[in-house]
């Protein structure tokens, strides 16, 4: 450490000399160069944690920092899916999400190596105008120990800081694009209380139909085999048939996966007495619902394949209800979702449900455990004392009914109330957004009018006439009155949008069915920062990049479209052996650029 600060001070100092005097043989140092190398280890160290240094490589790293990917040695075949990236560059300041984990993706599964960098030169600059003083021949040993300091010491602490920085910013954006999905998912538009026949398809193993009611309840199952040759598919017909006639069936509904086109295109074929509508769902997560102690409590008799078609049937009658079961990252719904921060992804996730089954609002009298679960106030605990309660005494006749469930108390109600709906009550308030405590006040501009809370509710003349201004108090705002009389217009009004059946286009039903430039309906599944990925129908969604959404710039792709929108697409090129398809959605397709297809590796 002598010698060291003797070289730090970069004086008259002659180096050979002074080195040879701390050689010791009984401490294995045998020669200068060993004396001078143990020295420059040490210098090396204090560059390295210099504060004022770190700071401004560490901003070199930031400004300038190149990221750099590379394929594994003898990992070509084996990492084809990682083919955009094997030899790739670009700024880690500007690098998206979606290909920063892609890459860190393909680097934790030994398919590419990474490493990020600012220009080599630029940084030892900095490092020798910072700590070298002259040209004199100590200094000449801390130019060298500088140099060994970013190599060995400062360059890899500071690319894993930058590192870390960067998942972070593309974790934050992914749950960001994660929960976008999810809330449109769970806000998709509800088919409603309708008799629906739901189909769960397979090939060798049959489709497995179930029957439900109005209100989602299991009246009949059974097996059908439509791809097993013509007497099966005769006796499938028949089958889907009498079931359809004896349940009154007014919607069939057929999931997405394997086997789902072959099955819709064989119940179009049939003859119905009555006008049934066929529309396909994704069924993304239906298996991970059917195994869950919840699917399990409630058809113990049933097994897995049934439970999945239930849930196949219910989550086109009411998404919200019937997917908020489902663990958010099982949903098909994301980017790179099993790759960020799973805690800050749960947060998040476990936020936009909050959200969504607020926005709607719960039937407490219909609602399931897990969903009366995420109303605001409530939590598992007491919604599992509301549905015994439900059980032992009946249906609740009024909000204030709920005061009487044990462990329920008065905060709790106070928090929960407003989004807790009674469609049977006496007061038509409790079917309502309009929370308890306001109750008074509507009472008020009802008594105000001579006339009933019913009448204020029903007469749009009456509501009119409403002065909101003498009902200003101090904890009730003119916003807030606003927004209770756009309640009493349309109590319990459901914010989501209309159902609207759709169709995928005859005879495309598989990959190879696809040309380029045809023109094609399809479903949005998923939203990235890249694009958006459209159920075309063949089992394989096809992306339309950001680039090819409109025939404008678009900056992000939930300006354009949402998961479920109904679409027409115009495929540009199809890989079968990579099973990607690439769609447009311009007016006047362009051909796709190289940064569309590295935007294109599977999230």
């Amino acid at each position: 450490e002598h010698l060291a600060m003797s070289l730090w001070d970069q004086g008259n100092l002659d180096v050979m000399a002074e080195a040879e005097s701390y050689i010791d043989p009984t401490k294995e140092v045998h020669s200068v160069e060993e004396v001078l190398q143990g020295a420059r280890d040490i210098i090396a160290e204090w560059i390295s944690e210099d504060a004022d240094a770190r700071a401004k490589i560490r901003s070199l790293f930031e400004s300038r920092g190149m990221l750099v990917s590379r394929v594994s040695k003898g990992k070509e075949q084996d990492g084809s899916k990682y083919l955009d990236y094997f030899d790739w560059e670009e700024p880690i300041s500007t690098a998206p999400s979606h290909r920063v984990l892609a890459m860190m993706r393909g680097e934790r599964e030994s398919y590419l190596t990474l490493h990020i960098s600012p220009p080599e030169e630029e940084t030892l600059a900095i490092l020798e105008g910072h700590f070298v003083k002259g040209s004199k021949e100590p200094s000449n040993q801390v130019s060298t120990a500088a140099h060994d300091s970013y190599k060995r010491l400062l360059g890899p602490s500071l690319e894993t800081e930058v590192r870390v920085a960067a998942k972070a910013r593309a974790d934050g954006t992914a749950i960001l694009v994660f929960a976008e999905n999810l809330r449109q998912l769970l806000l998709a538009p509800p088919l409603g209380q309708k008799r629906v026949m739901a189909i769960d398809p397979g090939i060798r193993t049959g489709c497995k139909v179930v029957v439900l009611d109005p209100f989602g309840n299991l009246l009949q199952g059974a097996t059908i085999y439509p791809r097993l040759g013509e007497k099966q598919e005769k006796e499938a017909a028949q089958i889907i048939t009498e079931l359809c006639g004896k349940h009154q069936t007014e919607v069939i509904v057929v999931g997405n996966g394997t086997g789902g086109r072959e099955t819709e295109s064989f119940l179009r074929k049939l003859t119905l007495d009555r006008a049934v509508q066929i529309v396909m769902v994704s069924e993304s997560g239906a298996s991970v619902y059917s195994a869950l102690i919840a699917a399990r409590e409630e058809f113990p008799d049933q097994d897995l394949t049934v439970r999945g078609a239930i849930s196949i049937g219910r989550r086109v009658m009411d998404p919200l209800a019937e997917l908020i079961k489902i663990d958010p990252g099982s949903i098909g719904v994301g980017q790179y979702q099993h790759d960020v921060d799973q805690s800050l992804l749960k947060q998040k996730l476990d936020d936009v449900v909050v959200s969504c089954v607020n926005k709607v609002g719960v039937d407490v009298n219909t609602a399931s455990k897990q969903l009366l679960g995420y109303v605001s106030g409530l939590g598992p605990h007491l919604a599992k004392a509301i549905l015994q309660h439900r059980d032992k005494h009946g249906p609740f006749r009024s909000r204030k009914g709920l005061l009487k469930v044990p462990r329920l108390g008065p905060k709790a109600f106070e928090q929960a109330a407003g989004f807790l709906r009674i469609h049977d009550s006496q007061n038509p308030l409790d079917a309502s957004a309009v929370h308890p405590e306001r109750y008074s006040l509507v009472l008020a501009m009802a008594h105000d009018h001579h006339c009933s809370v019913g009448d204020l509710m029903a007469d749009e003349s009456i509501r009119s006439c409403i002065d909101l201004k003498q009902y200003v108090k101090d904890d009730v705002g003119l916003l807030t009155l606003q927004d209770i009389l756009e309640e009493l217009a349309r109590p319990g009004r459901d914010p989501r949008e209309r159902f609207r059946p759709f169709s995928f286009a005859e005879g495309i039903e598989r990959i190879e069915d696809l040309q380029p430039e045809m023109r094609l309906p399809g479903v949005v599944t998923n939203i990235t920062a890249f694009g958006a990925f459209i159920d075309i129908g063949v089992n394989q969604d096809g992306l339309v990049h950001i680039s090819q959404l409109a025939d404008r710039f678009v900056k992000n792709p939930t300006e354009v479209v949402k998961v479920n929108q109904q679409v027409t697409v115009t495929v540009l090129e199809i890989d079968v052996d990579r099973k990607r398809i690439s769609l447009s959605m311009k007016n006047r397709p362009e051909p796709e650029n190289s940064r569309a297809s590295s935007d294109s590796a599977p999230v």
